[in-house]
């Protein structure tokens, strides 16, 4: 007997036939966000992406980094990516917005805290169901991250990137890290716990990141990276 036949066996026909269509459907609901996502974005030019927290106020003084570090970048020439909605992901585009840069937004329809920002380009927002679609969007049309404090989302885009670089599936490209405080304690266990006690990474894997504390050194380090490596920031 097969696996399929034992899944068929747990349920109704008619409701095993619905799970296939479903499912058929599904494909092609990726694919059209694949096509949309690659459409617009391999029209852009050099972008860096800005990562956070969907829950910082403008008050938090990482909204009001974030908003300096895009505005910083879009006078080197950088467009900025975000993940469309509110937090640093807002004061990341509008940053964008005031240093007259593209301001793009990859949006995520969730059931609570994300709606689009009002500062992406009207041309530049592409609403997402899939999160791995979206991340995929990220990885292949950033020339660098510029990660602030965040959540469990922010950290699964920081490692999905480190790995993938690590692997050598996608090229190096910067992995900066703003605010020591934030994330000091993290890298004190990769490097005491993972690295040295465990031996699950190798030194070298260390240098995928870098931590600062402003908006200068953060840029710098985007510009640092392209100008060391004699590459274009570009696609």
């Amino acid at each position: 007997m097969t696996n399929e036949d034992l899944i068929k066996d747990a349920f109704q026909e008619k409701d095993w036939n619905e799970i296939q269509t479903s499912d058929s459907w599904t494909i092609f609901k990726v694919m059209a966000e694949f096509v949309e996502g690659f459409s617009k974005l391999s029209r852009i030019g050099p972008c860096v992406s800005i990562f956070g927290s969907a829950r910082t106020k403008p008050d938090n003084k990482y909204f009001k980094l974030a908003e300096e570090i895009a505005f910083k970048l879009t006078q080197q020439g950088y467009g900025v990516i975000t993940g469309g909605g509110p937090g640093i992901m807002e004061a990341g585009n509008m940053g964008a917005k005031k240093g007259r840069g593209k301001s793009v937004g990859l949006n995520i329809d969730l059931p609570f805290e994300q709606s689009a920002n009002i500062f992406i380009d009207p041309d530049k927002l592409i609403s997402f169901e899939h999160f791995f679609v979206r991340k995929v969007m990220f990885m292949k049309y950033a020339q660098g991250f510029i990660v602030l404090p965040g959540g469990f989302g922010t950290f699964d885009e920081l490692f999905e990137a480190i790995t993938l670089i690590q692997t050598e599936k996608i090229g190096r490209f910067p992995i900066v890290l703003v605010g020591t405080t934030y994330w000091e304690g993290l890298i004190k266990w990769i490097k005491e716990i993972v690295l040295a006690e465990e031996n699950n990474i190798k030194e070298k894997d260390l240098d995928l990141i870098q931590l600062v504390d402003t908006a200068d050194e953060a840029v710098d380090k985007i510009n640092e990276f392209y100008a060391k490596y004699l590459l274009s920031p570009n696609f």
